[in-house]
């Protein structure tokens, strides 16, 4: 905010928020479900499925890089150059996807947020040709390219859509309705491990259309986003077209719903009088928000170094040690699939009534158990006939400990932690610690599973211990609290000990002054 004095007109409001009770939950509108669906379907639905989809035709590719190569040069590839070839179609995903994000801010605020989820189409669509086209012209290097491009679909996915979600939803539901993200991303990759099943697109001759149908989820938001609003705090508070506003506003909310939430963005817009959106750079210098950006980078990288990757990882010999065919294996891992997809609409039911803190630390203090367990039950692997099935419960409650907390809450918390100059930056932020964490632990994780085997796990048990720690001392609930609330309980921090120190008192700020000092300008 400006440092210049605030209007008194214009603290009512936000000490009016911090004295209200609670309002009641309300039933979405079918309208707002939709524009949630649409916005999703061609979003992080992508993310999800690209992840998933490029293992069922992993020995099929290969084949197909051979037979090219030996066609080209008269001469079968090397081992460690198909190997090399190979790694990069999977890893040059990680770098679209950083590319992505970088960018995704800065597109939601030129074009606004459901005009950038358009356009992001663009790219899934020539993906989608790219890859399908490989097989017919003998060109494996369209699959690099297709693949980036898909990584670059899915970074700005998930910059963009999360912060139109948690832009369109009512105060009540914004956490079940942000949760969508979530619910979405597993969603697609459920969707990838069956639809790569032998019975469907999984057999070798089918890989150049599995990889093409990407551009399915693409088409579908082309044809429905478009009849939905653009994000109201977008047409308002960046654009300042008051009537855009009210036209999205009774459309996601109904006609005699949507004054409470104009009121909560009229006081953000006055909050936001004479500040520009602000560039990934300058959050980094701005003292108000030092706790928030530590928080969504450590939470971005925490994500990627949990240990679920390692889950994954294991999944496969669990499975084998526990007699499992290995033609089954597939059906068993769709079930891991379905395990996250079924945790994290679980976490979009309960995520409004336990409020985020519960959930991410619960989430993490299960994860540190399992980590505990499963080191355990692999290191007795052959103990005991009955020891790998532990192992399996073991994978399968992981995941779900995964999906309850930090797998659903991550993402919310970015668009919670910000008000509207500084989101599209925090999220460009998040995004790229993401990707970057997610390709370094694609790069490391082999040698950390080959150096430390099994007891890998007591590095992610670390891993999150110190998350649950950091979230229960500095973050605070942010559940049916308003941007302008959740900014300003971080600020007061800084505030009391600013106002401590000069009264030389240790008796705690009252609210009120809290505000007050706020509306002065002594804390921007």
């Amino acid at each position: 905010m400006p440092k210049e004095n605030r209007d008194a007109s214009e603290l009512e409001p936000l000490l009016k928020d911090f004295q209200e009770s609670p309002r009641q939950i309300k039933v979405p509108s079918k309208s707002l479900l939709l524009a949630v669906w649409a916005a999703c379907i061609g979003g992080t639905f992508q993310y999800g499925y690209n992840i998933s989809i490029i293992n069922a035709p992993t020995t099929a590719i290969q084949k197909f890089i051979n037979q090219t190569w030996t066609e080209r040069y008269n001469t079968d590839i090397s081992k460690q150059v198909l190997t090399l070839f190979w790694s990069t179609i999977v890893s040059i995903f990680t770098i679209g996807g950083l590319v992505g994000s970088s960018v995704g801010g800065t597109l939601a605020i030129r074009y606004g947020r459901k005009g950038t989820l358009l356009i992001n189409n663009i790219f899934a669509l020539l993906a989608a040709v790219l890859m399908g086209t490989s097989y017919p012209t003998g060109l494996f290097e369209l699959l690099i390219a297709g693949r980036f491009l898909t990584g670059v679909n899915a970074g700005i996915a998930l910059c963009v859509q999360p912060l139109y979600l948690g832009e369109i939803a009512p105060r009540a539901l914004r956490g079940a309705m942000a949760m969508g993200t979530s619910i979405f991303i597993t969603g697609g990759i459920l969707t990838g491990q069956v639809i790569g099943l032998d019975e469907l697109l999984g057999r070798d001759d089918y890989w150049p259309i599995l990889l093409s149908t990407t551009c399915i989820p693409a088409v579908l938001q082309l044809l429905i986003l478009p009849w939905f609003p653009e994000s109201p705090r977008f047409l308002l508070i960046d654009r300042g077209d008051d009537q855009a506003c009210n036209q999205a506003l009774k459309q996601l909310h109904g006609v005699d719903k949507y004054s409470q939430e104009r009121e909560d963005i009229e006081r953000e817009r006055l909050s936001a009088m004479g500040v520009k959106p602000k560039k990934p750079w300058e959050l980094f210098g701005d003292r108000s928000l030092r706790w928030q950006l530590i928080t969504v980078i450590l939470l971005g990288v925490f994500q990627q170094l949990n240990g679920i990757n390692a889950i994954y990882f294991y999944a496969d010999y669990v499975f084998s040690q526990a007699g499992i065919p290995e033609d089954k294996i597939p059906y068993v891992t769709v079930g891991t699939g379905a395990c996250e997809c079924l945790t994290a609409l679980t976490c979009g039911l309960l995520i409004e009534s336990l409020g985020r803190r519960v959930l991410i630390m619960g989430g993490y203090s299960l994860m540190a158990v399992w980590c505990i367990c499963f080191t355990l039950t692999l290191t007795f692997q052959n103990a005991s006939p009955w020891v790998p099935y532990l192992s399996m419960v073991c994978v399968f409650a992981f995941i779900l400990s995964f999906g309850l907390g930090p797998g659903g809450v991550t993402n919310i918390l970015t668009t919670e932690l910000f008000i509207q100059s500084a989101r599209p930056a925090a999220y460009m932020i998040s995004g790229s610690v993401n990707w970057l964490s997610f390709f370094f632990i694609g790069m490391a994780f082999p040698f950390i599973v080959n150096g430390l085997q099994q007891y890998c796990f007591l590095v992610f048990l670390t891993v999150c211990v110190l998350v649950a720690t950091y979230i229960f001392f500095i973050v605070p609930e942010t559940k049916n609290k308003t941007f302008l609330e959740i900014h300003a309980e971080f600020q007061s921090r800084e505030l009391k000990k600013k106002l401590d120190h000069e009264e030389g008192s240790q008796q705690p700020v009252s609210t009120d002054v809290l505000l007050s000092s706020y509306a002065n300008g002594n804390l921007k």
